[in-house]
């Protein structure tokens, strides 16, 4: 057999080491950007949560409970249909009208129903790292001047955006640190509250809940992971997607990107939370919408052939500096952030698993039918348009996003979202035309 061309074989020798160039560059970039973020911007508060989520810290004493409730304002903008900024809101009609309004979101009452006096006052603007919040205080007052149990219910902001999620967080009578209650939403607007703070137990399966609401909700989240699924059925080819040549390598692709992507935000969810590294919120969450941006791109044409475990890994460092701001700035004791970090990455974990499960066996199914090229296509663009709505809204460069209600929808209609693409999947194969030939199967057809 004539050997091969001196030229074709430092062609094959070459190829290779610019794949590996290109997958290491990659992972560079990210974990550039994260070590920019994470040391060079230092965040202007410690006491920081995302841009989305409300905070309630409560301290119990013997005859009441006070505290505080921290509201995002432009969600609260949004919520209320209202242009509100930092001076807007200050203004002494508008702060009368605002103390209301969370007011009347707001009650207590005993485990037998007796209603607690709330009051709320000291309306003031305070900026948390980097994002204006509108703080009111609270003050619960127990109807027989003795604190309790008692149960709390709050719906401001998430009457009107799904998407928004409230922290609630007690430190009490005599202690240091808060300890985590539970997290309210736009289904669950009720929470039982334990005078005597949350027991490891509660603290750690509050954790595994806000894991879990954190990714079910977030819509950015679950649609960079949709993003990094819709190629994992196919093979890069020649600057394009083609069908993969068997299921056994499209699983495990599915493996390495789901497993990529964990270890990646739990290495900075865990260091974050465990103060080494800190980023301001809107720089992280704007990298996240970025990152959304380039795995849609990703999507369409293959940006790093084969290396989508690398992004993965890469742009999953960013996202766990996201994850930690949940529970790094809660001035949580350090015991109480050790159960509760492991809780919350299991939630995470849970819910990824989740829609993996949900949603990539009607991926494969539909990768093997010829209309995934105009699927893949579509999926990609609405995720690219969302990414930059985000990522302008987060930059500042709008005030606020047009398209939150597309995201709200999807979020509150998953398993619809889920049953749509499975119902199509099915329905395509059953179709004996649609279906990739058995050459082709095995060969990949060119795809767009």
């Amino acid at each position: 057999m004539p050997r091969p061309a001196r030229g074709n074989r430092q062609h094959s020798r070459r190829r290779p080491l610019r794949t590996w160039a290109a997958r290491a560059g990659m992972l560079l970039a990210c974990l550039a950007a994260v070590w920019a973020t994470a040391t060079v911007m230092a965040p202007t508060r410690a006491d920081a949560h995302p841009l989305s989520t409300t905070a309630i810290l409560l301290d119990a004493t013997p005859d009441r409970v006070t505290g505080e409730v921290e509201l995002p304002i432009d969600r609260l903008a949004i919520a209320l249909d209202q242009p509100l900024t930092a001076a807007t809101v200050a203004r002494p009609a508008k702060l009368e009208e605002l103390r209301r309004y969370v007011l009347s979101h707001t009650s207590a009452a005993d485990q037998n129903g007796a209603r607690w006096t709330v009051t709320a006052g000291g309306g003031r603007v305070e900026n948390i790292d980097g994002v204006d919040h509108l703080v009111f205080d609270l003050v619960l007052q127990p109807p027989n001047g003795t604190a309790h149990d008692f149960q709390l219910s709050y719906d401001a902001i998430v009457h009107h955006l799904l998407s928004h999620q409230i922290i609630v967080l007690l430190r009490p009578h005599g202690s240091d640190s808060y300890t985590t209650v539970g997290v309210l939403d736009w289904q669950r607007h009720t929470i039982g509250v334990p005078a005597a703070g949350a027991t490891p137990e509660q603290g750690f399966a509050a954790a595994v809940h806000l894991g879990v609401r954190h990714i079910a909700e977030g819509a950015d989240h679950l649609l960079f992971l949709i993003m990094l699924l819709l190629p994992a059925p196919l093979l890069a080819h020649h600057g394009r997607w083609v069908s993969a040549d068997n299921l056994r390598r499209s699983c495990w692709r599915v493996v390495h990107v789901v497993t990529a992507f964990a270890v990646g935000h739990s290495i900075t969810l865990a260091l974050a939370a465990l103060g080494y590294i800190s980023a301001p919120t809107r720089v992280v969450e704007s990298l996240i919408a970025l990152s959304i941006l380039v795995s849609g791109v990703h999507a369409i044409r293959p940006l790093v052939p084969g290396g989508e475990a690398w992004i993965a890994a890469g742009f999953g460092l960013m996202h766990g500096l996201a994850f930690a701001a949940l529970l790094g700035g809660l001035d949580l004791g350090h015991g109480s952030l050790i159960v509760e970090l492991l809780g919350f990455n299991l939630g995470i974990e849970l819910t990824q698993l989740m829609v993996v499960a949900l949603l990539m066996p009607s991926l494969l199914v539909l990768s093997g039918t010829h209309i995934y090229p105009a699927a893949r296509l579509t999926t990609a663009g609405i995720g690219i348009v969302l990414a930059a709505a985000w990522l302008a809204e987060r930059t500042t460069l709008i005030a606020s996003n047009p398209l939150n209600h597309v995201s709200d929808a999807l979020i509150a209609h998953p398993f619809v979202v889920a049953g749509t693409v499975a119902v199509t999947a099915a329905v395509s194969w059953a179709i004996p035309g649609l279906r990739v030939g058995r050459a082709a199967e095995s060969l990949g057809p060119p795809e767009v």
